[in-house]
């Protein structure tokens, strides 16, 4: 693949109006008040007006949705043309989590609201019956996971025959998800003669062979360091023995009056205890995670977002499927085995030029996930010494010396008294003694 890193001089000072964007596009944005590209969509916009296959790497919080949706709206908008036109699919956005199509559907919505085009998200995890009949009624934009639309397709219900872009988002976590082998059909069932798409937050080799297969010519975009975390994030690290985590997690609640954060658990039975141990100590809290039907998702979310409660608790299934506005905290209570999902997760707060704060707590056995983290990101987190439940240096040892006072050893304790002797602490009589049967 060729790689090309557009300049960001050339883009100085640059306003969406500058682009040859429609104006009924424009007037949308403009009243969702943007009106200063970020740098992705600075590059990615114009690439993507003049037909170029395009891989883009950008930090999560960066605008990467909006980077290719307001390029495909304006191109879909004269193709599409009246409301009585018939609807066929155009684009079709691949993304690895049913939160994710979501949020990219809404975002096309917003910035189409002015348009006749109409867009369809497809997931798992649902009755199949209404997609399939919106998909009947005709849409121009499908956003999908990668099973349901391969399902579907087998079925019939999907043509691909007038279909102008594809766009693969969060590549990387195709590849961590097992998603990449789907992708790779979704590829081959579409026309040869598409654009491409294909947008990332970090740009694993993996990701790169995969543009070298599957893209012509494409043009390379980085507006970041691979697996950097925004500037805009303010980092604290907390050294907390693993079984006061809880505990230190209430104590910052209360003492640092910590509100309306995404706190980043391991597994889906620990964000359910951890939502029960909130919950005793009177801190609304609720859960998400995989276990969790499609409906009880949306509510949590809505729930969160409406502030209704004020922590959702979640696994990394939302680490980038969550975008929600000025979003103040995120609490990484169990760090992440892989480094890069740390940038994912921080990535949902201090976002679009927003400030936010990123708290992670490290118990010794995370010690070494967290070296890698620092390796990676190459991060100055501020270390907060000064609370109530620090690791316990030499605890081993510590116990090992107070048992060996504490504790008496009994093994033997009779060897070094006489068989006869009046002091011995047997229950048996003497005379029980002598008159006891051997059996030798």
């Amino acid at each position: 693949m060729k790689e090309i890193t557009l300049s960001l001089s050339k883009f100085k000072n640059m306003q969406f109006s500058d682009f040859s964007i429609h104006r009924t596009i424009l007037e949308a944005i403009k009243e969702l008040n943007y009106t200063t590209p970020t740098p992705i969509q600075e590059q990615a916009i114009p690439e993507i007006l003049e037909g170029n296959d395009l891989v883009g790497c950008a930090q999560t919080g960066t605008g990467k949705t909006a980077a290719f949706a307001i390029p495909i709206l304006d191109v879909l908008h004269p193709i599409v043309g009246s409301i009585k036109k018939r609807k066929l699919i155009r684009t079709v956005v691949v993304t690895p989590t049913r939160e994710l199509a979501i949020q990219i559907q809404e975002n096309f919505d917003l910035y189409g609201k002015y348009t006749n085009i109409r867009s369809l998200v497809l997931y798992g995890g649902v009755n199949q019956n209404p997609q399939v009949d919106a998909l009947k009624q005709g849409v121009d934009i499908v956003i999908a996971t990668p099973g349901r639309f391969l399902d579907l397709y087998k079925q019939g219900f999907i043509n691909l025959d007038q279909m102008h872009h594809l766009v693969i988002d969060e590549a990387d976590l195709m590849f961590d998800m097992g998603f990449i082998n789907d992708v790779k059909k979704i590829i081959k069932l579409s026309p040869s003669n598409r654009q491409t798409l294909l947008f990332s937050a970090t740009m694993p080799f993996e990701i790169r062979v995969l543009a070298d297969e599957f893209l012509k010519n494409p043009k390379y975009i980085s507006v970041t360091p691979v697996s950097s975390t925004a500037q805009s994030v303010k980092q604290k690290i907390y050294f907390v023995e693993k079984e006061n985590k809880r505990n230190l997690l209430v104590h910052l609640v209360e003492e640092e009056k910590l509100d309306n954060a995404i706190v980043f658990v391991r597994t889906k039975h620990g964000a359910d205890n951890l939502v029960k141990a909130l919950s005793k100590k009177n801190i609304s809290a609720i859960a998400i995670h995989g276990d969790k039907s499609q409906s009880a998702r949306i509510r949590a979310l809505d729930e969160f977002k409406s502030k209704k409660v004020k922590f959702l608790i979640a696994t990394d299934i939302a680490a980038r499927g969550i975008d929600i506005d000025q979003l103040p905290f995120v609490i990484n209570f169990d760090l992440p085995n892989i480094p890069e999902t740390y940038v994912h997760r921080i990535g949902r707060t201090g976002r679009a030029g927003n400030e936010g704060v990123s708290i992670s707590f490290c118990g010794k056995d995370e010690k070494t996930y967290w070296q890698d983290i620092i390796k990676l990101t190459k991060i100055s987190a501020k270390e907060v010494p000064n609370h109530p439940y620090p690791w316990i240096e030499n605890q081993s040892k510590d116990s090992k010396s107070s048992d060996n006072t504490q504790k008496k050893d009994f093994r033997n304790k009779n060897n070094s008294k006489s068989k006869n002797s009046k002091n011995s602490n047997s229950r048996k009589s003497d005379n029980s003694k002598k008159n006891k049967k051997r059996w030798y």
